[in-house]
């Protein structure tokens, strides 16, 4: 399914019209826009007059993150794509003038990060993981009467293609944990979504409103070191076997674009409580798949091979669900802050969404092409993680989510 989205720009159509941020040429920065193979430079269009009538705050569009953006809400952000989508379709010259060859910028991580949280949304995985490291696929208390999640660093949040350092820890030993380099690294394909507008301290946001603070979802990588966060996940959760990097994809994909793409959640039971009754349509039909590519096969120019599929809508908690829990006590949230699914997975083999999962904490591997196995990731492999959403033959047009990739690179020595 996915032979072509994004290559060339499939996806990217006037349907999509995402939002990020590029390093252009010259080392300066510039909110852009993508559409087909090419990024527009929404700066050059702002200083020609295009948005004049949506009253943008000065410069907000030369800065290095979507913060201020977005920050204006879902109105502004609206009326932008929809200048745009008329431009397109008049063929104006301001727009010639704005198009760059995608591979003429480097994209960066398109807000400034001030929160990362990570949920636990997915059944299947809680009960995959429950097996391999408790005995038992039956799920912790409660697990379905509130989204679990932990609260990860947001300075470790790395852009699509920046490569991954294997990290040191203490990791189990003989007797007693030992200081070591991670023998269990793995991946977990997650979508996050990224706030827009904050709330007032005390308002919690309700589940009603998730698209009046939010504005739009990209693609996670939550970097796993499985030996790690086993000694330290009990009692307070994972720390620095999550903490080294997590990468994401490029471009926030707009909830406007998405809408046709909405449908129900799972059903839930028990009943949640009133303040996260989902509303209808609360989830997204978003596909995923997650592919490898050892060193020897980059060489040897032997594609990426898909090891893992994925649906988003499978997920036992929905988006909305998750801020409101996240804002029920009365805390804030603010512009650029990121949440994540949890790792998407399956109930089907080849739905697991991790390598800990797929390949039974390392009972069952993997095979790839080049005639080698895994159970965790190992140095050279590349890891790319693709989403999109229609394009099936339901009418729906095809629409890119992006992809985020990275490279596993041995581990600095440790210097203590």
């Amino acid at each position: 399914m996915t032979d072509g989205v994004g290559a060339g720009g499939a996806g990217f159509g006037i349907e999509n019209l995402p939002f990020g941020v590029a390093r252009l040429a010259g080392g300066a920065h510039a909110c852009v826009s993508a559409l087909a193979a090419k990024v527009i430079d929404l700066s050059v269009l702002d200083r020609a007059g295009s948005f004049a009538d949506v009253h943008l705050p000065d410069g907000v569009l030369e800065e290095p993150s979507l913060n201020g953006f977005l920050a204006c809400g879902r109105s502004v952000v609206g009326a932008v794509r929809a200048r745009l989508a008329e431009l397109i379709r008049a063929d104006d010259d301001r727009l010639e003038s704005s198009l760059l060859p995608r591979r003429a910028v480097d994209m960066l991580v398109p807000v400034a990060v001030g929160d990362f949280v990570d949920f636990h949304g997915s059944v299947a995985h809680a009960r995959n993981m429950g097996r391999l490291l408790r005995g038992t696929s039956d799920l912790p208390p409660n697990w379905r009467r509130l989204p679990r999640a932990y609260h990860g660093r947001a300075g470790s949040i790395v852009p699509s293609g920046t490569p991954i350092m294997r990290p040191y820890g203490q990791v189990p030993g003989d007797e007693h944990p030992v200081v070591g380099i991670t023998r269990k690294l793995d991946f977990e394909v997650e979508v996050g979504f990224v706030v827009g507008v904050g709330n007032e301290p005390g308002r919690p946001v309700r589940t009603s409103a998730f698209a009046d603070h939010v504005a739009g979802l990209l693609l996670v990588n939550d970097w796993s070191a499985r030996d790690v966060q086993a000694l330290e996940a009990q009692p307070l959760g994972p720390f620095l076997g999550k903490s080294f990097a997590t990468s994401v994809s490029p471009w926030i994909i707009t909830l406007d674009a998405l809408e046709p793409y909405r449908v129900d959640g799972p059903a839930q039971d028990p009943a949640p409580p009133p303040y996260l009754a989902p509303p209808p349509l609360s989830a997204y039909d978003i596909r995923l798949e997650v592919s490898i590519q050892s060193q020897w096969m980059r060489v040897n120019d032997i594609p990426a091979a898909a090891i893992t599929h994925h649906r988003l809508a499978d997920q036992y908690w929905t988006f909305p669900q998750m801020l409101a829990h996240t804002t029920v006590n009365g805390t804030t949230v603010r512009p650029g802050d990121l949440f994540a699914s949890g790792t998407v997975s399956g109930s089907e083999p080849g739905t697991e969404g991790c390598l800990m999962e797929l390949a039974l904490n390392g009972e069952r591997p993997v095979p790839l092409p080049d005639g080698t196995t895994r159970t965790f990731l190992e140095d050279g492999d590349t890891v790319t993680i693709t989403g999109w959403a229609g394009g099936g033959g339901d009418g729906r047009p095809l629409l890119c989510i992006g992809e985020v990739v990275g490279t596993v690179r041995a581990a600095r020595r440790l210097e203590v």
